[in-house]
């Protein structure tokens, strides 16, 4: 028998907490009621499920990127993601030290397990253990929020309303299928989850039982933790058999604006044109005639790399050249290779906000950025280089005072 909406607003004004603000409460409580609730339902999820993941639950509005009722759409001074931060401290000799440590010792205390799955899955063992590494060190690292408020706020407050609200709807269909009580669902700030921090979107589509214990248990099963790392990246495309990248130098006779993974060509070419490795070294036979993209994270201002397509797919699993670098290179410190030939330059102090302005104006000039977002990623590197060139600026192709300056 369906109960009325009404007893469902009352007990839902039972379940959440008061805050300072009633009108937020009772906005939040509201936006569960006729919008989350009619769509978990329809999904399969249990009125009783429902009721427990937002027991004690209320909006947390000191979680970042949240736009408040009433308040202008603007960005963020402060960037609260360290992958879009200064590549010298995201990859800090102690942060890449730490878990190229552990990963060595992990890699062989379990051998015969990252076999079997680089046999199933293709992904090299070191990859994997990178990636564990950096996203929970290796299931050690506290996941302090409760999965429902924070995605129960974010979907109803964050810039990225619809993407949140997927992911809360599909927390609760990890609740309601068993695959973990509603009372221990932990997540980062952002809303992931367990050791791989899955959002919970790509838990469902992507945790494998690789234990055969019936469950996919991200949360305490290393088999199935290191398992879904593999499984994620095969689905997203992993080509067995080839590197990630290499540090390269790349001569100014090739523009820092022919970046991204939209302007591939054969590493052949590359070569040809004066690209080599660091080490001296070719490049090797396997990779000398596939296809290679130019890749620099901090344009000319730190170390610069021939990527091939495996480094996307490691920003498949987290949106960030830094941390798909940090991967990369992590595991290839646990087989033996050194620390990166070219170190970072001190970059122009500019805010998250700064560069949110830089970046609107290059639009405004008929550039892509990618979005006016703050973050400089590769179209907004690229579009820099750009514009440098067509002021008859040495191409850095990385956000500056002296560009700022020359656009006013």
């Amino acid at each position: 028998m369906r109960l009325l909406p009404a007893f469902f607003a009352s007990l839902l004004v039972l379940l959440v907490p008061a805050h300072a603000d009633p009108s937020i409460d009772a906005g939040f409580r509201s936006f569960l009621q006729t919008e989350i609730w009619p769509e978990a339902e329809a999904r399969g999820v249990s009125r009783t499920v429902f009721d427990r993941a937002f027991q004690g639950v209320a909006p947390n509005l000191e979680l970042p990127d949240l736009q408040l009722p009433g308040a202008s759409e603007t960005v963020e001074q402060i960037n609260f993601q360290a992958e879009f931060k200064n590549g010298s401290d995201y990859l800090s000799k102690r942060a890449l030290g730490t878990t190229v440590r552990t990963g060595r010792e992990l890699l062989a205390r379990h051998a015969a397990l990252l076999e079997r799955i680089e046999e199933r899955y293709g992904v090299p063992a070191p990859i994997i253990i990178a990636i564990w590494g950096r996203e929970s060190a290796f299931g050690n690292a506290a996941i302090p929020h409760n999965a429902f408020e924070v995605l129960g706020t974010k979907a109803w407050l964050s810039r990225r309303k619809q993407m949140f609200r997927t992911e809360l709807l599909a927390a609760l269909e990890i609740a309601e299928n068993g695959d973990r009580p509603v009372n221990v669902m932990r997540s980062s700030w952002a809303g992931a989850l367990g050791q791989p921090q899955f959002m919970p979107s790509k838990f469902l589509q992507y945790a494998v039982d690789f234990d055969g214990d019936g469950k996919r248990d991200i949360w305490n099963s290393v088999p199935d933790t290191l398992a879904s790392i593999a499984n994620y990246l095969k689905e997203h495309g992993w080509q067995t058999g080839r590197d990630w990248g290499f540090e390269a130098e790349i001569p100014m006779s090739v523009s820092c604006t022919t970046e991204g993974p939209d302007q591939g060509r054969p590493i052949s070419t590359f070569v040809t044109d004066g690209v080599s490795r660091v080490s001296g070294r070719p490049f090797p036979d396997r990779e000398i005639g596939e296809t290679g993209h130019v890749m620099m994270p901090a344009g000319r201002m730190g170390p610069m790399f021939l990527a091939t397509p495996n480094f996307y797919v490691l920003k498949a699993y987290n949106n960030s050249d830094l941390y798909a670098l940090f991967v990369g290179h992590a595991a290839d410190r646990m087989l033996g290779s050194g620390t990166f030939s070219t170190g970072w330059k001190e970059p122009d102090s500019l805010t998250r906000g700064d560069v949110a302005k830089l970046q609107s104006k290059l639009v405004a000039l008929g550039h892509d950025v990618g979005g006016v977002d703050g973050l400089a990623g590769f179209k907004t590197r690229r579009s820099i280089g750009k514009v440098e060139r067509e002021f008859g600026l040495a191409e850095t192709c990385w956000p500056s005072r002296r560009l700022v300056e020359a656009l006013d």
